[in-house]
């Protein structure tokens, strides 16, 4: 992958685009990669930002977002992976890699309805306003199946910048019917089930290009907890490729 496939200033629209200052400091996030295995070709769940929004507007995505304060206050029954936690541990505490992967799960269930986890333990207390939501389904987030697949950090010259984290997770954990088309919060728009060489054809950023050739490689040739993926960050104004 070419540095100028990856981030190009003119693919990003100029209200986007920070002409002085200082880089704005990236907000953590995580975005979940839920892979649906039921039928011959796999599926992965994609939607569509409002025009309106200030980040990647008009984009597909896949559901996710900023972590929040109380993604860092709860413990799940079923923790990371050792292999996953001692890789998204390289520069951040237990308690934020886990926080990451929490935000996931919040953020797709914020964003799609959809409630990933399981309804066998004793359901986890909370004060968290987001948690709470969940939490009314009597499930709770499981981290253990989650893979760190990728990572990639805003370009500089944006004037909204993310550290995100990249997790992939199979839809045998989403509780309830799996729909079509899951109802969203608004926050992402015509929410749908696509296949790979489907969501290759949508209006997509560079980086979500990048993680999609992952996912196709790791369906393909499968993975583990501790596989490594792409990292894609900036040194001096420059972009940079290393693993995660």
């Amino acid at each position: 992958m070419s540095e100028k496939t990856t981030f190009d200033p003119k693919y990003i629209k100029g209200s986007e685009i920070r002409s002085k200052g200082r880089a704005v400091r990236p907000k953590d996030a995580a975005t979940l990669i839920i892979v649906r295995r039921d039928q011959k070709t796999p599926k992965i769940l994609m939607g569509k930002r409002s025009d309106g929004h200030k980040f990647m507007p008009g984009k597909f995505v896949f559901p996710g977002g900023k972590v929040d304060v109380g993604d860092g206050r709860i413990i799940p029954p079923h923790d990371l992976h050792p292999a996953v936690m001692k890789r998204l541990t390289k520069g951040c505490t237990e308690t934020k890699a886990r926080a990451l992967a929490l935000a996931a799960i919040r953020e797709t269930f914020e964003e799609t309805g959809l409630v990933l986890g399981e309804p066998d333990t004793p359901t986890l207390k909370t004060k968290s306003p987001h948690w709470a939501e969940f939490l009314k389904y009597d499930v709770n987030p499981r981290l253990d199946t989650l893979h760190l697949i990728a990572r990639a950090i805003t370009p500089p010259y944006r004037n909204r910048r993310f550290d995100a984290r990249f997790f992939m997770g199979d839809a045998d954990l989403i509780q309830g019917d799996v729909h079509e088309a899951p109802e969203g919060s608004g926050e992402l728009l015509g929410i749908h089930w696509v296949t790979l060489k489907d969501a290759q054809d949508l209006e997509l950023p560079n980086i979500t290009r990048m993680v999609l050739l992952e996912v196709e490689r790791r369906l393909k040739e499968g993975h583990a907890p501790e596989d490594e993926g792409p990292f894609v960050h900036f040194k001096h104004g420059k972009a940079m490729q290393d693993r995660v």
